[in-house]
């Protein structure tokens, strides 16, 4: 996979797992921030305010540099790890799994935790589609008229996506750019005479 794709999930998944009488319920959420995330541990503790667990594990950006799991109250390692194995195992960021515990009396050991919330979570993931996606950067172009159809000839040869463009005496394009090719890019357009490019999401 090309250093500017990843994988996630294309919408939210629910799925399950039971053991001696105790409930494993997930779920599995496309999400791109920490705050997205709060709301929604939010609103799941709301609607089952009477369960007894909620674990989760989460992993954001391209680069999958923020993480977290939490075993919300049950022993260390045993449930948010289980889960964040899970979205290690298929390579998966912007995602979230959360696991919802209702207790059935029995105790299950840590062997019986590990694999009743890995379980689980599979499950929300098995339910799920996969899709693959590609980081963007965001471009602005200044260039005058006279030098316009260079740039076009540029954008069309490189096949780039135009957001937005104006033609005055000075011509404007907004342009996606993979994020692998933005610098190689952006010198080709600086290669032409009174041209102003920069990035517009850095």
């Amino acid at each position: 996979m090309a250093e500017d794709q990843y994988n996630t999930i294309s919408v939210s998944t629910t799925g399950n797992y039971k053991d001696k009488g105790s409930k494993f319920f997930s779920f599995a959420y496309p999400v791109t921030s920490e705050s997205e995330i709060k709301n929604i541990l939010k609103e799941l503790r709301k609607k089952y305010y009477d369960a007894r667990h909620f674990c989760f594990a989460y992993r954001l950006g391209a680069d999958k540099s923020i993480y977290r799991d939490s075993d919300d109250g049950e022993p260390a390692n045993s449930a948010g790890k289980p889960i964040m194995r899970q979205i290690q195992s298929k390579n998966l960021t912007d995602i979230l799994i959360v696991v919802i515990r209702y207790f059935g009396g029995t105790l299950l050991g840590i062997s019986g935790l590990i694999k009743a919330y890995g379980s689980a979570a599979y499950d929300a993931l098995n339910n799920s589609e996969i899709v693959t996606k590609t980081v963007y950067n965001t471009i602005k172009i200044n260039v005058p008229y006279t030098y316009n159809n260079i740039v076009q000839k540029i954008i069309k040869e490189e096949k780039l996506k135009i957001i937005n463009q104006s033609f005055e005496q000075i011509c404007s394009f907004i342009i996606n750019i993979k994020q692998s090719d933005t610098q190689r890019i952006i010198d080709r357009f600086k290669h032409i005479e009174n041209v102003e490019c920069k990035t517009l999401n850095n």
